[in-house]
């Protein structure tokens, strides 16, 4: 049976899925192994082209908008870019950070390998800001860095800007770095997570997002709660959400 990914809203103009961790949406030069993207699954599963308005990474899960021309994800995009998308996300983070609080850290733009660095290129940091406020927390008894217990806890966090990696990256400047974030994150907290709490991905979500309609200019609000493991580590903590 084909591949069928989970639709939270479709029309005749855009399409809007809960994108799996772990799923590309498009083909990479990075990972040019891979033969699983969200295009083609979504483009395959509904019967026509889709083009995407945004991109989330490989790891994170959630609301993922399609255009069903290249001038709805054009308009999409635009919104992105204007700054009037509002975007939802959880996250499992190590420590305990503080109730609630705003991250006002620029941050340099980052590329792929193989796109082109020119002269014109600019290097300079650009400003960024992510505000954040604390779900739940938890400490267990294990010793992890030789502390000898272990402080975790579950964020949303709203990022005002659209920077890449901005919350993971600004989460690792707060000391508070995602849980399954290989790039940013820290490793031994990681392992246990995979090895005791079977959990091995990401622990980020895109768990809601509201845009205008690019034809009727309707507000839309599509949500998603958190599933899989993301959801079973929140049930093994007595968080919201598990």
């Amino acid at each position: 049976m084909p591949e069928e990914l989970p639709i939270l809203f479709r029309d005749e103009h855009i399409v809007v899925i809960d994108k799996p961790s772990g799923l590309l949406v498009h083909r990479s030069e990075i990972d040019r192994h891979e033969t699983r993207f969200a295009i083609q699954i979504l483009r395959d599963q509904i019967g026509q082209r889709v083009w995407p308005a945004h991109r989330l990474d490989r790891g994170t899960s959630g609301v993922l908008l399609f255009g069903l021309s290249p001038a709805m994800a054009s308009q999409l995009g635009r919104q992105f870019e204007q700054g009037t998308v509002d975007k939802r996300y959880w996250a499992v983070v190590r420590g305990h950070p503080p109730a609630s609080g705003s991250i006002d850290h620029p941050l340099t733009r980052q590329r792929d390998p193989y796109e082109f660095k020119g002269e014109q290129c600019s290097t300079e940091a650009q400003p960024a800001l992510t505000h954040f406020r604390k779900l739940a927390e938890i400490e267990l008894p294990v010793e992890i860095d030789c502390y000898p217990s272990s402080r975790y806890a579950l964020l949303e966090l709203e990022p005002v800007t659209g920077r890449r990696h901005q919350i993971r990256r600004h989460l690792k400047h707060l000391a508070h770095p995602i849980i399954g974030d290989a790039t940013y994150g820290k490793g031994r907290h990681n392992r246990y997570f995979a090895e005791q709490l079977g959990s091995h991905r990401l622990l980020l979500a895109c768990v809601g997002m509201s845009f205008n309609h690019p034809v009727s200019g309707q507000r839309l609000d599509v949500k998603t709660p958190v599933s899989g493991e993301f959801a079973a580590t929140l049930a093994r903590f007595g968080w919201p959400g598990g």
